[in-house]
């Protein structure tokens, strides 16, 4: 029983972080203008991993789409196939753990195939959980970056170089589902334990012989393989073979002899 919630568990908890990376890769605000300076703007600006967006103080919003992909800086290409990479592992391995789920039966499935797609399944929400928390804090540590870089210029006198940009909810978004999807991930490993069927190494064969059942007897005499013909007389302690005469024929003693 407690394998199945186990597995369950990691399921949807898994499901949830897929959900997350799928939603933080689409959203819009990954940075977001910094508005400490100058909290009264008629113009807000925040970007995504896919465009770049403009919402002025009437509620009108305008987005541009970034239409290169060489014009990009590198460790922004990065990411964009970090959160890719995770979203297909994400959708493979629920894909792989709805049908590796103990409740679900499918034909003859036996337990040591799902505790194999299991394990697979778990192995690929850890992987995508890593990709997830590996692209958002690549990207948080580019502005980061150019957040500090903006605020020296600003004190050196060059107020209207750029604008600073801040983390946006996305990030968090990211981060969160990122943590899910691993936890997700090494609940579906523990369940696989729980799944193996418990046998033993190495079992006891009982072998029969086949054939005629043979008694073995101590004693002085010899046993013969059943294959020798049934001439030959057991000899006891104080026997004595006749003696044989002259044409090889035996010749017994008389009852008279022992008078």
């Amino acid at each position: 029983m407690s394998v199945t919630i186990c597995q369950s568990m990691g399921f949807v908890v898994s499901a949830l972080g897929i959900g997350g990376i799928i939603a933080s890769t689409c959203m819009d605000q990954w940075s977001t203008q910094d508005l400490y300076n100058n909290p009264v703007t008629a113009v807000f600006n925040y970007q995504g991993l896919w465009r770049t967006c403009v919402r002025e103080s009437s509620g009108f919003t305008e987005c541009r789409g970034y239409f290169t992909i060489l014009g990009l800086p590198a460790m922004f290409q990065a990411v964009r196939a970090l959160m890719i990479v995770g979203i297909v592992l994400g959708i493979l391995g629920l894909l792989v753990c709805i049908f590796a789920l103990k409740c679900i039966r499918i034909g003859n499935m036996e337990d040591s195939a799902k505790a194999n797609m299991t394990l697979t399944s778990g192995i690929m929400f850890i992987i995508a959980g890593l990709c997830a928390i590996t692209g958002v804090s690549v990207f948080a540590n580019m502005l980061v970056t150019n957040f500090w870089m903006s605020t020296a210029n600003m004190y050196q006198g060059m107020q209207n170089v750029q604008n600073r940009y801040t983390f946006g909810s996305a990030l968090f978004v990211g981060w969160v589902a990122g943590g899910l999807a691993l936890v997700g991930g090494i609940l579906m490993c523990l369940a696989c334990r729980g799944l193996i069927p418990e046998e033993s190494r190495y079992k006891a064969v009982s072998y029969n012989a086949s054939g005629r059942n043979i008694s073995y007897r101590t004693g002085p005499y010899k046993v013969g393989s059943g294959y020798e013909p049934d001439t030959k007389t057991r000899k006891g302690a104080g026997y004595e073979e006749p003696a044989r005469s002259e044409d090889g024929r035996r010749s017994y003693p008389s009852k008279y002899d022992y008078v």
